[in-house]
């Protein structure tokens, strides 16, 4: 469970409060149902359906405050969009895999299929704020209200759920939303959309209205960029470096992007997501001269 969810800010707007992870009503399905090896996220193997071993029988975190440190950065960036709390006590009516076992391998089961859901729901909500889409809001309700029905359907009908064609339709309207929200902010396009831009060199960039969707961005340098404007959905931002950042006004930005990557107090972040725990208070002093590992273009769109 990520040591940093229970700082993220309120989520305006009906439906959209109840996609932010609350803990405290799940039952750790985060930490049981998913597999995950041994890497720069995690310290061990884990089998799916199996509990790590740092789960304690009260569905809490032995290594919460120190997950990081202990080798566990996945866990702390981990986001269910409240998935989890709504398996554990709407899908499965308060029941725990611990107490009632015989539910255990479908509760996992359906669990990843509800984050997908929640996550479509998170982002039809997002598109539902942005002004310039307009046009879109009344398939986006619709798209939205036919999500939340799918999500209140039994552990059986989630089981059977085609979750990923669902998916593409409602990204297809997200992408639609993106582009009139992107539009007209400037003349030359910059599209990086499945870009494979794993550290590279994006110092004081000018990636305003950038699609960047689905990109790789791990270890890149955005110290200072000009990212208003700019479609994240999806991006990798593990490591990369925020600091100075203009993300004021990003399109679809998600809490554990940020928590996945370096920022300070003065990168500039939309209302929707809080300042992560981790980040420094103030950029770190410079340390000399240090190679760009990975970097083949110094700056963006050239």
């Amino acid at each position: 469970m990520s040591e940093e969810l229970h700082q993220v800010a309120p989520v305006p707007g009906g439906r959209r409060a109840d996609l932010r992870a609350d803990c405290e009503r799940c039952f750790a399905l985060c930490c049981v149902a998913p597999a995950f090896s041994a890497s720069a996220d995690f310290a061990i193997d884990k089998d799916a359906g199996q509990p790590c071993p740092n789960l304690q029988a009260d569905f809490r975190c032995a290594i919460h405050d120190r997950l990081r440190p202990q080798g566990f950065p996945g866990c702390a960036v981990f986001d269910c969009f409240g998935a989890g709390q709504k398996v554990a006590q709407h899908t499965f009516d308060g029941q725990d895999w611990r107490s009632a076992p015989r539910i255990a391998a479908q509760m996992f089961e359906v669990f990843p299929i509800m984050r997908q859901l929640h996550e479509l729901l998170w982002h039809l909500s997002e598109a539902l704020t942005l002004p310039p889409a307009r046009p879109l809001h009344g398939e986006l309700r619709l798209a939205l209200d036919e999500t939340e029905r799918l999500s209140q359907g039994s552990p059986d009908d989630l089981a059977d759920l085609d979750v990923a064609a669902h998916r593409q339709r409602g990204n297809a309207l997200l992408v639609e939303a993106s582009e009139l929200a992107r539009a007209g902010v400037r003349r030359r396009r910059i599209d990086h959309r499945g870009a494979d831009l794993i550290g590279w060199h994006l110092k004081g960039a000018d990636l305003r209205g950038a699609n960047l969707r689905g990109a790789r961005l791990i270890g890149a340098n955005l110290a200072g960029a000009d990212l208003r404007s700019a479609d994240l959905t999806g991006v990798d931002l593990r490591g990369a470096d925020l600091s100075g950042a203009d993300l004021s006004d990003s399109i679809f930005l998600t809490q554990s992007q940020l928590d996945a990557a370096t920022g300070d107090s003065a990168t500039t972040l939309p209302p929707s997501v809080t300042r992560p725990a981790h980040w420094p208070a103030s950029r770190p002093a410079p340390q000399g001269p240090r190679r760009q590992a990975g970097s083949r273009r110094s700056r963006a769109g050239s």
